[in-house]
């Protein structure tokens, strides 16, 4: 039998996402987990795995497609499947949608009331991607009687990829909270309940012929114009893209299910809004937009169009976490002036030994040991303050961030537990997380649990640079680019060395110029007396 493969909801309010890569075509077999496509959310890049094997008859969308959630992504062939109704009731029934515990059914009925009815609602828990079946629940950000609103926090849980913040589909009252604080919640089980309004049907069945006619007119009346609306139906990233563009959302036809307003249905409407005129202004404007026609040559003006892209995936989460960084977190900047010469030539008379397809022997090695080294003299520099600034945790591991430039924006994976790895190891895992990174394939787990970063800046140029913290880090340095300069020797004499400047961004709440200061000269020692950093190795 044929199955089509509905996109799962990813969570967060993503509603659409970008076909970034199919990793297989029509015709491919396929078994079970197999990755199938790359797709960017606003949120990261995701891969989405089969379900269950089988023959890939069609592909539904093209590379750079923005893909529906909900919607079918792709047809496979499922080879001897005889009964899978639990499935297919999964697939065409989305997990993000809610399943209805109550029908009312005044709405069928010919002798109905015009008063609201209250239905009670589950909210399945959402497919979250990759495979993953159960989640902890972290928090619940509600109570049972609680009224909320529609894309209104409900609870944070956590998967073993990250944490993420679960949303009300719609507006209604708090009945029922199926699981406690720390429990384990399955994927497409009931995660809540929610007493919803319901209006009651019109009266359906009459015996008046005439008032049946005269209906549907009217019907076709009110539906020809969308009527204003309190609060579209959208997602928060569609929301605030309505904003930034000052669009009432209310006014944007969605196309989505129960008119769900997308990205592309706001492009459209800004599109159509800016190409065809209001009615009742049509014929007021007609006449001096001919005469300026008339006035200036046509063949004179040129007509640009100013380009509208939407900020997604890694870089809408890039702006988000700058602008939190910086509104929350009071930076200071420190410089300073490293001579390398000496590590420069140590680390060529190495790298032709020491390199090869899995390694490569860079410079950033040696600078993300030496910092672990110094990292044990002043574990400040690798802490990490809460949100109020009550507290500081001391992070007992040296996970060193890295920041790269991606094909899909700025990422910054991390090395796990350099105080422990040697020069080497941490070579191998920069070259692993480098290539991984540059094709937008890093894991969600090399992304997480960082603990200070390092900005590679001059690798692309510069000397100077004030970089922003990666919050919740509470430091980050940036490395300019290596230059030879003229330096005068211990003798007096000029001659030419290997310098760069480094710039650090501290976090002011929990650091101090001169913590960052004495770290900062440990770490030169280390860099420009490489004798001294392997002593200091255990």
């Amino acid at each position: 039998m044929i199955k089509d493969f509905i996109l799962p909801d990813i969570g967060e309010g993503v509603v659409e996402c970008e076909l970034v890569e199919w990793l297989v075509k029509e015709g491919d077999t396929v078994v079970e987990d197999q990755p199938i496509a790359d797709v960017m959310t606003d949120k990261a890049l995701v891969q989405i795995p089969a379900p269950f094997a089988g023959v890939v008859t069609k592909l539904y969308y093209a590379k750079g497609d923005i893909a529906k959630v909900h919607a079918p992504l792709y047809a496979v062939q499922i080879e001897g499947a005889v009964d899978i109704a639990s499935e297919e009731s999964i697939a065409t029934e989305p997990a993000a949608t809610t399943a209805k515990v109550t029908e009312p059914v005044a709405a069928t009925t010919a002798n109905t009331s015009s008063s609201s009815s209250v239905s009670i609602e589950e909210f399945l828990l959402p497919d979250i991607g990759e495979g993953i079946v159960e989640c902890e629940l972290v928090e619940w950000l509600v109570s049972e009687g609680d009224w909320v609103e529609e894309d209104q926090p409900i609870a944070d849980v956590m998967t073993d990829k990250a944490l993420v913040q679960i949303p009300a589909i719609k507006a209604g009252k708090i009945a029922k909270l199926h699981y406690r604080k720390g429990q384990l919640a399955k994927v497409h089980a009931p995660l809540f309940a929610i007493e919803v309004e319901q209006a009651a049907s019109a009266p359906a069945a009459t015996t008046n012929t005439d008032t049946v006619a005269n209906a549907a007119p009217a019907a076709q009346i009110v539906n020809a114009e969308p009527a204003r609306q309190g609060k579209a139906l959208a997602s928060p990233a569609v929301r605030r893209m309505a904003r930034s563009l000052d669009i009432d959302l209310s006014q944007v036809p969605g196309t989505g299910k129960h008119g769900r307003v997308y990205k592309e249905d706001i492009t459209r409407f800004q599109q159509g809004a800016s190409n065809v005129p209001a009615p009742s202004t049509t014929q007021v404007k007609e006449a001096p937009a001919q005469a300026s026609q008339t006035q200036v040559p046509t063949s004179t003006v040129t007509q640009r169009a100013d380009t509208v892209e939407p900020i997604r995936g890694v870089k809408a989460v890039m702006a988000r976490m700058m602008v939190e960084s910086v509104s929350s977190i009071p930076h200071f900047t420190y410089c300073e002036e490293f001579d390398l010469t000496d590590l420069v030539a140590l680390r060529e008379s190495m790298k032709v030994k020491y390199s090869s397809d899995e390694v490569k022997l860079t410079m950033m090695p040696f600078f993300m040991k030496s910092m672990s080294l110094a990292l044990s003299q002043f574990p400040v520099m690798n802490s990490q303050v809460n949100a109020d600034c009550t507290e500081l945790t001391y992070k007992a591991r040296h996970n060193i961030g890295m920041a790269v430039d991606s094909k899909v924006g700025l990422l910054v994976p991390n090395i796990k537990d350099v105080q422990d790895k040697s020069i080497l190891e941490v070579a191998a895992e920069i070259t692993r997380l480098t290539q991984a990174a540059r094709s937008g394939r890093v894991a969600p787990a090399d992304l997480k649990d960082g603990t200070i970063s390092i900005s590679n800046i001059g690798a692309l140029g510069g000397t100077v640079a004030t970089p922003i913290i990666n919050k919740p880090e509470v430091a980050i340095v940036a490395l300019g680019k290596l230059q030879t300069l003229p330096r005068f020797n211990a003798k007096g004499e000029v001659e030419a060395r290997q310098i760069m400047q480094v710039s650090w961004s501290g976090d002011h709440r929990v650091i101090d110029g001169g913590t960052i200061a004495r770290f900062c000269n440990l770490w030169k020692q280390y860099l420009e007396q490489p004798q001294e950093m392997l002593l200091a190795m255990r």
